[in-house]
């Protein structure tokens, strides 16, 4: 049975979506934000990493420049009520990113859950947008790491989708999704107008122009990613941790 939001519901559902790059995280934070009820943010902690890694991303000091990269106060303000008082935020994230004081074991007051993507279409993606590409790059390992402790934690596996499946059935995962997470299904969340996002990163600009063309969801992959020497090393090297959060996805059927 899906549950419903209580109206008299003081703090705001905040969802903390973990997710590697080059999935369709960009594509879940349209669709949530096409909720009425739903603020959304893009990577918070995003600055935070580039200044303290010192990792050489594409617009890294326009990215450093245009946010907030003091960890706790960004920690602090996730904690708060949604930026305009909206019932539900959700908040997307790379565990990745999570290089400094603040792990995403610290976020309180939110209910995790996980995006994953194969990591062979994960490291070809993320190939056409820099030069070069690392297992660390995706992600995979930190992901399933926190997923374990949240596991540990909640004494049960919280949600995780597998982008295939959305991008498959769109309605039936993201209804399921809803549900574990406490949320009526919305329709809206199937639709989104194209261009830029007021929420969007000033990275946008790099990342993000397949998914500003869009106005829904697309078509499932359907052939499999072709890769290569020491592009295959790098999504073979992630596929056992993949596979483990794989085994937990929710699924429609």
């Amino acid at each position: 049975m899906t549950l419903r939001m209580d109206s008299r519901r003081e703090q705001p559902l905040r969802i903390a979506m973990w997710s590697g790059p080059r999935n369709i995280s960009t594509a879940m934070m349209r669709s949530f934000s096409s909720r009425a009820d739903c603020a959304v943010s893009d990577e918070p902690f995003y600055g935070c990493f580039l200044r303290e890694s010192c990792v050489d991303h594409p617009m890294r000091d326009a990215v450093i420049a245009s946010m907030d990269c003091d960890w706790r106060s960004v920690a602090k303000t996730l904690a708060g009520p949604a930026p305009s008082g909206e019932a539900v935020w959700y908040q997307k994230h790379m565990p990745h990113h999570m290089a400094g004081p603040i792990k995403p074991d610290d976020l309180k007051g939110v209910t995790h859950a996980f995006l994953i993507r194969d990591p062979a279409r994960m490291a070809a993606s993320y190939a056409a947008k820099r030069e070069a590409v690392t297992a660390t790059d995706l992600g995979v390992a930190a992901q399933r790491a926190f997923f374990e402790r949240e596991a540990d934690r909640l004494g049960k596996a919280p949600p995780v989708i597998d982008s295939a499946d959305v991008l498959r059935d769109p309605a039936g995962t993201l209804g399921v999704l809803c549900s574990a997470l406490g949320l009526g299904w919305d329709e809206s969340m199937l639709a989104w107008p194209a261009g830029r996002h007021p929420a969007d990163g000033v990275w946008a600009e790099h990342w993000y122009g397949r998914v500003e063309a869009s106005t829904g969801f697309g078509a499932p992959d359907e052939e499999p990613a072709a890769l290569a020497g020491e592009l295959a090393a790098v999504a073979d090297a992630c596929r056992a941790d993949y596979e483990a959060l794989a085994a937990h996805r929710l699924n429609a059927s």
